[in-house]
């Protein structure tokens, strides 16, 4: 939970939130107004998340458009992006890496020439070489993120921040680094969807058993999306030095356990098929500096995430068709 003396820092304030219908952003926009912001959500999406909320639907990839929605905003928290499974990213890298470049590039530097008091970036842990544990003080700018190109695209936008703060002295731009982020809110396209909601899809129609690549042993750091969102703003509240930090929960969980887990509170036969990778074998978020510089100390357990995910999921089948599909463009 962030402190109350924290909240009331943003009462009053005129705060815009990019892919503020998306799983982190619809968060961030409720956590906002909880603490008395005037928010303003900006979506490609078809949907309200919240009616306390100006909404606005329109293309990052616009420059004029990130120059009038940024006007007047004294926060910006930009956490707007596209999310997909490895095997789509790879498949389709172009409709990744350049709305990425666009959607960046003018929305940081709209922020930027409007005048905003703060503003906060969410990279991702993509940006990092691969590693079995991410920390900050061993990322080399100049190694190969483990997400080529959405991984690129995502530093750029990090080097931009740098970049103003080296010419214009102000640190007001802030950068953080989730891991794998789960929640209401999710992509739920069965096409396209991350392991936990490509999970619960397949759960959902009854798959029997339900085929999961790999044995099992590979690792993961999984956060749910409330605690992400708390994790966006203290970031945006205390800064983040010129450089950025991790949120993760800070622990491994085995695909096996993951599933596990699942069926803990679900009925469904499983069968992993170690014929079929995997991916790397273990990926950790260290969060020594995160709770260091910003106070972030993840509270959701992974199965209290769980089942609210699944909850909202039931409740929610057909949202992604209101979503916007990088994936479907030519």
């Amino acid at each position: 939970m962030i402190r109350d003396e924290i909240l009331k820092s943003f009462a009053g304030k005129s705060a815009l939130v990019t892919g503020g219908t998306g799983m982190i952003g619809r968060e961030v926009v409720r956590l906002l107004l909880e603490a008395g912001a005037r928010v303003r959500c900006v979506s490609l999406d078809r949907l309200e998340v919240d009616p306390r909320a100006e909404h606005i639907h329109g293309d990052l990839r616009e420059f004029a458009f990130c120059r009038e929605i940024t006007r007047d905003m004294d926060l910006v928290c930009h956490v707007a992006g596209i999310k997909g499974s490895v095997e789509v990213t790879r498949a389709r890298p172009a409709s990744t890496f350049v709305p990425f470049l666009m959607m960046n590039t003018n929305l940081l530097e709209a922020a930027r020439l409007n005048g905003a008091q703060k503003v906060v970036y969410t990279s991702t842990i993509g940006t990092y070489a691969s590693a079995e544990v991410f920390r900050e003080d061993d990322y080399d700018l100049l190694s190969a993120p483990m997400d080529m190109y959405p991984g690129w695209a995502k530093r750029m936008a990090e080097l931009q921040c740098r970049a103003y703060l080296e010419q214009y002295g102000a640190d007001r731009f802030a950068v953080v680094r989730p891991c794998n982020i789960y929640g209401p809110g999710d992509n739920f396209d069965p096409d396209n969807a991350m392991v936990i909601p490509s999970l619960m899809c397949r759960i959902a129609r009854g798959e029997d058993p339900v085929a999961i690549w790999g044995d099992g042993s590979a690792v993961r750091d999984f956060l749910y999306s409330t605690d992400a969102a708390e994790g966006v703003l203290l970031a945006l509240h205390h800064g983040t030095r010129g450089s950025f930090v991790n949120l993760g929960s800070g622990r491994g969980v085995t695909i096996r356990e993951l599933v596990e887990t699942l069926r803990s509170f679900l009925d469904f036969n499983y069968q992993f098929d170690p014929s079929k990778p995997a991916g790397f074998p273990r990926r950790i978020m260290d969060l020594a500096r995160a709770r260091d510089w910003i106070g972030f100390e993840p509270a959701t357990s992974l199965r209290e995430g769980l089942e609210k995910t699944w909850a909202w999921f039931r409740a929610n089948p057909t949202e992604y068709l209101a979503r916007k599909n990088y994936w479907t463009e030519a």
